[in-house]
């Protein structure tokens, strides 16, 4: 699907509108995948992480497909940096598709609202720590949600929660540590 999507792209400039209008059925999957793949670059991760909040929390609330903010959905983005992405991303993913299949069939509105909430949470995590690389992680996992949703890997999509889990745990876990450094910091 991303083969094709990049076949099909403009030449010069494709806007998110454009990728919406072709993705169709798949859109929430495909571009939670690609933001969580941006979102790994260290440069680009709190944007990414943004973007993501916005088809996490349109799945959250039940709607078709994500929808952007005109001013977003019409900016244009030059088409190299998609041919980037899908050089890089094609030849792993045809690689995973060998294990990742429909397993474990899920009721799609529970599993979609279930998804929204844990990438939202994934998206805030990425968004708020200050640290360089720290959301590698978490994209990394929103990416694995991302592509057992599109491929309705049952299996798959429950490894992903229980690794979504541990994240939020360490973060969690992390932010107390940071809070009692804090409190007796302001003791001193």
């Amino acid at each position: 699907m991303l083969q094709r999507l990049h076949d099909e792209a403009p030449i010069d400039h494709f806007t998110l509108g454009w990728l919406m209008d072709r993705l169709r059925k798949r859109s929430f999957g495909v571009i939670m995948l690609l933001l969580a793949l941006v979102a790994m670059a260290p440069v680009f991760s709190i944007v990414a992480g943004l973007l993501l909040m916005i088809p996490a929390l349109r799945m959250i609330a039940g709607r078709p497909a994500p929808v952007f903010p005109r001013r977003i959905a019409v900016r244009p983005l030059p088409t190299r940096h998609l041919a980037a992405l899908v050089q890089r991303a094609v030849p792993a993913l045809r690689h995973l598709e060998k294990a990742i299949h429909p397993r474990w069939p899920s009721p799609i509105e529970a599993t979609k609202r279930l998804v929204g909430c844990v990438v939202a949470i994934l998206s805030v995590t990425i968004v708020i720590t200050p640290l360089p690389l720290s959301g590698i992680v978490p994209a990394f996992v929103i990416a694995l949600i991302s592509l057992a949703y599109l491929e309705e890997d049952g299996i798959l999509l429950s490894l992903a929660m229980l690794a979504a889990l541990l994240v939020l745990g360490v973060a969690a876990v992390a932010v107390w540590q940071l809070a009692l450094g804090a409190r007796w910091i302001s003791g001193l």
